[in-house]
């Protein structure tokens, strides 16, 4: 898994830790020292920790004028005992809001697991992102969407269908928001 880096072809359009509105404005990484992991396996130094234990992430990009971020993740989703969910929204999701963002593509290719809890968290996310905003959950496995579709948050975040089809490393980030804001107008009529 040490192997297993974030995206690295949109750096020159957008690097969360040069953005002054991230929630990772300023942090430093080693390209040497592997001190993050996933139980018992090392990840790339390039993800960031944002206090699950087991789930890692990446903003790829942010677009504060059109208000949509695109984040890649890589781990263990776990909501039933180390509250992934609450972390994510309070610590990153939240942190974008407040500067405009209330569109959200997560990557989910090198997601391994999903165990949920309640889905409290999800429906409060769901509310403060209001008529305009979403989660659109991109190219995750499919027993990891079955995971989530038996906790029933299909109501509060988008999945599957379309969404597991697109080849989001060929689009530049407008292209990709784009397409995911094509699928959802579909869906949400």
């Amino acid at each position: 898994m040490h192997e297993l880096e974030p995206y690295y072809r949109w750096r020159d359009l957008y690097i969360a830790s040069e953005d002054e509105n991230s929630p990772f404005f300023e942090r430093e990484y080693s390209e040497f020292e592997f001190t993050n992991k996933i139980y018992d396996h090392v990840i790339h130094p390039q993800w960031d920790e944002f206090g699950s234990q087991t789930l890692y992430l990446k903003v790829l990009f942010a677009d504060y004028d059109d208000g949509y971020a695109i984040i890649e993740m890589i781990g263990e989703w776990n909501d039933a005992i180390d509250n992934d969910i609450m972390f994510l929204k309070r610590d990153i999701l939240e942190h974008m809001m407040d500067y405009g963002i209330n569109k959200f593509i997560l990557i989910g290719e090198n997601v391994l697991n999903f165990h949920g809890s309640d889905d409290s968290y999800y429906e409060e996310l769901y509310s403060e992102l209001e008529d305009e905003g979403w989660v659109a959950m991109l190219n995750f496995r499919q027993h990891v969407l079955r995971e989530i579709r038996d906790q029933n948050l299909d109501y509060y975040v988008h999945f599957g269908g379309e969404l597991d089809d697109i080849y989001w490393r060929k689009l530049q980030p407008p292209q990709l928001f784009t397409v995911v804001q094509k699928v959802l107008s579909h869906r949400l009529g």
